[in-house]
């Protein structure tokens, strides 16, 4: 048992005990059910496995292999005393996910999954000055991203392609730059393909040293189709270790200009508020949402301006067309393409072509971004987006907040291969489809007992939440779904302890359990200033593990913590 000293008004001290974690009441309660007179063996811990855990294939070789690997005492007699019970299920061999690995159908066509999708995917910060740089790309590669964006400009010269955020003071970095790092560390987290979505405003002379460029650095990486338009999209197993390039044709160089002198000439501040304190908003406002990609009429990939040598690298084909939204969500039978929308433009698309937007979305690809007024590089709540089945909602990976938080959560899911195979409804073609609008009958209950947690006292400065006092943490648990799931709920405050104990259950009633995300946030109770954030996470209800869980949380960036946890127990109805 160590102790702490804090210094009051310069002369007083106060000294706090820091004792160890000790087992809350939830776990001494199921000790006693699952042991004899204070001690659990390998019969009794089997039971538990079974029963609670809801490992019905459970063996009492397997419990006693856990008891064996989970022991510290040599001599003890097999099996578990309440202490070394709890440490086996505080400890981090007891995933909260599964499994780990990748296991979802992986031979459906791209478009019948959710992909992890950057958005301007160089910038190291805000959107109007910042360096851009291959180090967030290699970043995001490493955390699973699977869609990287890269707007393509000529330079000074008109001799060499840059990227950059066009018209905005953000310093360029070499296209062959970013092409060598996507090559390097393309697969660094995931075997699944990597798409790269080019924002060209080059001429045809540039195109043609883009193709060249692609050729020589990806060779035998880049997939390219046999036939100029596809048909069907290939699956993501077949496209393993390969690289996909996906463009709209592009633009009048000049007409490029002048829209993004028109977005950038207007720098408003975006409304919402993203930072960890500020809650996930439902609605976008009405304020331009204007960005490059995709906000004027498509030339023809056809046309006689664009280099042959770089149509051929077009593997997904991207544009909107010349007419309205009923143009733009054609299906048409015999190829599929990808369709880019602002945020603001799904949004009021859903409201008047919600179905029509998940028929589309069950061939083609929709592409979502954020609209061009966020230069803080925040983000928007994707949800919108995967109700409707887009595929590629893309995020500022630079940014932080609860909305990437959300993103990071879905992606973990499937063994964060960066691809989620979207549910059945969906998919399921025929007269009708999914209408996000509907409210549907309760599907699931989902019931979530907060027991403890620990660890802030090792990866914390022991004055970081208060330097008066030990922390007072409570928690902020909920869902991120449909409408009719969203909800968030509050733990009460636990007092001066660096090992809070709340005994806390909640319940949650789902009506689309399969896309409903469970929101984990822990912050210290501040009465003179605004609480501080203490760890978050965010898990796919679908893929979380049954029993009692281990639940390890992560910073706003989404760096996992060294040894911030929480023990909660996980069941449904």
């Amino acid at each position: 048992m160590s102790k702490q000293t804090f210094t009051v008004c310069f002369c007083f001290r106060r000294r706090f005990r820091i004792p160890a974690p000790e087992p809350p009441a939830g776990i001494k309660s199921l000790f006693d059910k699952y042991s004899v007179n204070d001690h659990m063996t390998a019969d009794h811990l089997r039971r538990f496995l079974v029963e609670v855990q809801k490992e019905e294939k459970a063996s009492i070789e397997e419990a006693e292999a856990i008891i064996t690997n989970n022991s510290s005492l040599i001599f003890h007699r097999k099996g578990f005393n309440l202490d070394a019970f709890f440490r086996y299920l505080l400890g981090s061999s007891v995933p909260v996910l599964s499994p780990h690995s990748v296991h979802h159908d992986m031979t459906a066509p791209l478009s019948h999954y959710f992909i992890f999708t950057g958005h301007n995917s160089y910038l190291t910060g805000n959107q109007l000055s910042s360096d851009c740089s291959d180090v967030p790309i290699i970043q995001a590669l490493e955390r699973g991203v699977r869609v990287i964006e890269l707007d393509i400009w000529p330079n000074s010269t008109s001799d060499d392609v840059l990227v950059l955020h066009g018209m905005t003071l953000t310093a360029p970095v070499e296209l062959s730059t970013c092409f060598k790092s996507i090559k390097n560390y393309a697969f660094s987290a995931s075997d699944y393909p990597v798409v790269i979505t080019l924002e060209d405003h080059l001429t045809t002379e540039l195109q043609a040293k883009v193709a060249e460029m692609v050729h020589q650095i990806f060779g035998d990486m880049l997939f390219t189709p046999d036939k100029e338009c596809l048909e069907e999209f290939p699956s993501p197993e077949s496209l393993k270790k390969r690289v996909i390039i996906s463009t709209k044709p592009p633009k009048e160089y000049l007409k490029g200009e002048k829209t993004k002198a028109k977005e950038d000439g207007s720098q408003e501040k975006d409304s919402s508020k993203e930072a960890w304190g500020g809650e996930i908003p439902t609605t976008c406002d009405d304020k331009d949402d204007s960005d490059e990609d995709d906000s004027e009429d498509d030339e023809d990939l056809h046309s006689d301006d664009v280099a042959p040598e770089y149509r051929s690298l077009i593997a997904i084909h991207a544009g909107k067309g010349k007419g309205g939204l009923d143009d733009w969500l054609k299906v048409n039978p015999d190829k599929v393409r990808r369709l880019s929308l602002s945020e603001h433009e799904l949004e009021k698309a859903a409201k008047t072509h919600g179905p029509q937007i998940v028929r589309f979305t069950q061939r083609n690809i929709l592409r979502v971004y954020p609209k061009g007024i966020r230069f803080d590089s925040s983000n928007y709540n994707p949800l919108i987006g995967w109700m409707h089945g887009a595929q590629m909602v893309a995020f500022n990976m630079q940014g932080y907040g609860r909305s990437l938080w959300l993103m990071q959560g879905m992606f973990r899911g499937n063994g964060g291969c960066g691809y989620v195979k979207k549910p059945d409804f969906l998919l399921t073609s025929g007269h009708e489809v999914f209408d996000p609008r509907v409210k549907l009958p309760v599907k699931m209950k989902l019931k979530v007992t907060l027991f403890m947690g620990e660890g802030w006292y090792y990866d914390f400065k022991h004055t970081h939440f208060d330097a008066y006092s030990p922390p007072d943490f409570y928690v902020r648990i909920g869902i991120g779904g449909v409408a009719e799931d969203s909800v968030m709920k509050k733990s009460k405050t636990m007092e001066d302890s660096w090992n809070p104990a709340w005994n806390e259950e909640f319940e949650f009633s789902l009506t689309v359990p399969e896309l409903a995300l469970l929101r984990i946030e822990v912050h210290e109770n501040d009465i003179s200033e605004k609480d501080d954030f203490a760890g978050q996470t965010c898990l796919p209800v679908r893929e979380i593990n049954k029993g009692i869980r281990s639940v390890p949380l992560y910073s706003q960036q989404g760096d996992l913590y060294q040894s911030v946890k929480l023990l909660m127990w996980f069941d449904t109805v």
